[in-house]
């Protein structure tokens, strides 16, 4: 289950601050290269799509047929209908798709919401074809880089959150249950906003971010002066922030 209801309008304000463009995951673009070998015509399962910006990525930057999986009803109507993207319900732990049909699998910042992590490895094993990679774009509690960065630093007390997100060895060793290895693991930069434009969304935000949610409303109210405050001071460029890349095969 996850940790936020995806209503209708949690699903609209997430569509509408929380998904990065395009040309602020060239980074991205290019660890996936590397790691997935993409060509046209390999299927690739996006688990937690959510309103399906990197499923529309993945079409975008490879042709790829991309199986957009999506528990919420409301997340799913968020999605892009077009070609090369089907939209399908279900979840990590029960995905509808036959035995060994996806050449590679993509979680993104979705992890936290899985109840049962090795159950869903293993389910994952059994719709992927052998050799094929799992994708997973996240941040750790034991890597504390990828979750204390921009903009959660004028809200320190998310932490309360992230602390209790899978650690990265927890998450190795749920894959690893399922036959699963460590290939790769690397740092990976998104151009996300200027501090300007995140405090004008800053409300709309916080409705749509799992670790926002848990703050207070003083806990809200000072960080948002704290952001008031250095916007004043702050240059106008897109703030950079870093998340990690797992590579499961």
């Amino acid at each position: 289950m996850a940790r936020i209801a995806y209503d209708d309008q949690t699903a609209a304000a997430y569509k509408a601050v929380r998904e990065i463009p395009q040309d602020g995951l060239e980074e991205w673009r290019e660890a996936i290269r590397r790691h997935l070998s993409p060509s046209p015509g390999m299927a690739v399962i996006d688990i937690g799509a959510g309103t399906g910006a990197f499923a529309t990525a993945f079409s975008d930057w490879f042709g790829l047929s991309v199986l957009a999986v999506e528990p919420s009803a409301a997340m799913r109507a968020q999605i892009p209908r077009r070609s090369g993207i089907q939209v399908l319900e279900g979840d990590a732990g029960a995905l509808p798709l036959p035995d060994g049909s996806a050449d590679g699998a993509w979680m993104s910042l979705m992890i936290h919401h899985i109840p049962d992590m090795e159950a869903a490895a293993r389910e994952i094993r059994r719709v992927l074809r052998p050799g094929a990679p799992v994708l997973i774009r996240q941040g750790y509690p034991d890597r504390p880089y990828t979750t204390r960065t921009f903009p959660w630093e004028f809200f320190p007390e998310t932490v309360r959150t992230t602390d209790t997100f899978p650690s990265f060895e927890q998450t190795c060793q749920a894959f690893a249950a399922a036959g699963f290895h460590l290939d790769a693991l690397e740092p990976v930069p998104e151009t996300m906003f200027s501090l300007a434009e995140f405090l004008a969304q800053v409300d709309v935000f916080r409705r749509s971010a799992t670790i926002m949610r848990g703050l207070t409303e003083e806990e809200f109210q000072r960080g948002k002066e704290q952001l008031r405050r250095a916007v004043r001071t702050s240059s106008t460029e897109p703030r950079a922030n870093w998340l990690d890349l797992l590579v499961l095969r």
